[in-house]
């Protein structure tokens, strides 16, 4: 009895708190990406693709966009998206066939399948000075969703 009673003191044992352990873990998991990115939701979406050409951009596999897209949505995976930021003009419009957004570009936005990717790159541009880029974090899933696709 006294041995389970010692055990019992030492088997129930947590490791003490580390000050801003559980941030840091959150953040290197990246759960708190879209948390931080701008969003736009998918009415704000629609009414700006009525409006005119925004910019918008689907950090997806070239094989996701295969099975469907956004209209006018230009494919740059999410691991490219730093790259080609940094490309100048003249080059960023040869590889994507679109003219380079303006870091104070308003109708900047990011997308993928559900948010995590799009909120990545738009933390990505906004590091770069794109300060006004969103994600939209419904991703294609939404707008598949809502458009019936």
């Amino acid at each position: 009895m006294a041995l389970q009673k010692t055990l019992q003191r030492f088997l129930p044992w947590q490791p003490p708190a580390i000050p801003g352990f559980a941030a840091r873990l959150k953040s290197a998991q990246g759960q708190d990406s879209m948390e931080k990115a701008k969003v736009i939701s998918y009415e704000e979406l629609k009414k700006l693709l009525q409006q005119g050409k925004p910019h918008v951009f689907d950090v997806r596999s070239a094989e996701e966009v295969a099975g469907g897209r956004i209209p006018d949505s230009i494919n740059i995976p999410v691991a490219e998206v730093e790259e080609a930021f940094k490309m100048d003009p003249e080059t960023f419009q040869a590889k994507y066939g679109v003219e380079k957004p303006q870091p104070d570009q308003e109708d900047l936005v990011f997308h993928c399948q559900m948010g995590r990717r799009g909120a990545r790159a738009t933390e990505l541009a906004a590091s770069l000075g794109y300060t006004k880029a969103r994600n939209f974090a419904g991703g294609y899933k939404e707008w598949s969703e809502k458009e019936g696709k």
